[in-house]
């Protein structure tokens, strides 16, 4: 890093968005298997706190890779500066009074807790969207299984590569017993009983 940079202070603070909005800012980070539901469900919440007049913003593994993160591989090195990337992207969008919801794989317990660690207490909520590999195998809306399984995939999470599911996540949204919208609504309710919506 240079010696020559200088850390400006913001003109108007992360409160002060904050008590613009009526809402606390965070980062709802979802992880799971391919195929477990993280993206359907932080779209649909996200449409639902657009509702309520909440100022959200998703960041999506895939979408993120075709812009900020393209020139990443999906090596384990690519995946834990993927996700250091995105942490400290997730964290403008707090110090900014949004409310981001990130739905990665992020199968590293220890870049899970990287991101955390850049946040303050309360700001980072882990939430794993629990699947088995055989349920999400069998939905596999992109034909990736198929694919890892052919070995036409390295380093597919669950079939070549690890998932390490978090130890002890905020929220737990089992999306194999439970449809998308009674995941959201459990959601919102956890989130409007702590405060933070």
């Amino acid at each position: 890093m240079s010696s020559n940079i200088v850390w400006h202070k913001s003109s108007v603070t992360k409160e002060e968005r904050r008590s613009q909005n009526k809402h606390q800012s965070f980062i709802l980070w979802f992880t799971g298997l391919s195929a477990s539901g993280k993206s359907s469900i932080a779209n649909a919440f996200a449409r639902q706190l657009y509702e309520r007049g909440n100022q959200a913003f998703v960041l999506d593994g895939d979408n993120v890779r075709h812009g900020l993160n393209k020139d990443l591989g999906f090596d384990e090195a690519g995946r834990k500066e993927n996700i250091r990337r995105i942490g400290e992207v997730s964290k403008l969008f707090i110090e900014s009074g949004q409310i981001v919801l990130t739905a990665f794989i992020s199968p590293y317990r220890e870049d899970r807790q990287v991101v955390r660690a850049l946040v303050e207490d309360g700001e980072f909520i882990e939430v794993f969207v629990k699947c088995s590999i055989e349920i999400c195998e069998k939905r596999d809306p992109k034909g990736l299984y198929k694919k890892a399984r052919k070995a036409e995939i390295a380093n597919f999470t669950g079939v070549s590569a690890p998932y390490e599911e978090p130890e002890n996540p905020e929220i737990i949204l089992d999306t194999e017993h439970h449809t998308i919208e009674e995941c959201v609504k459990q959601l919102t309710s956890i989130l409007t009983s702590k405060g933070y919506i």
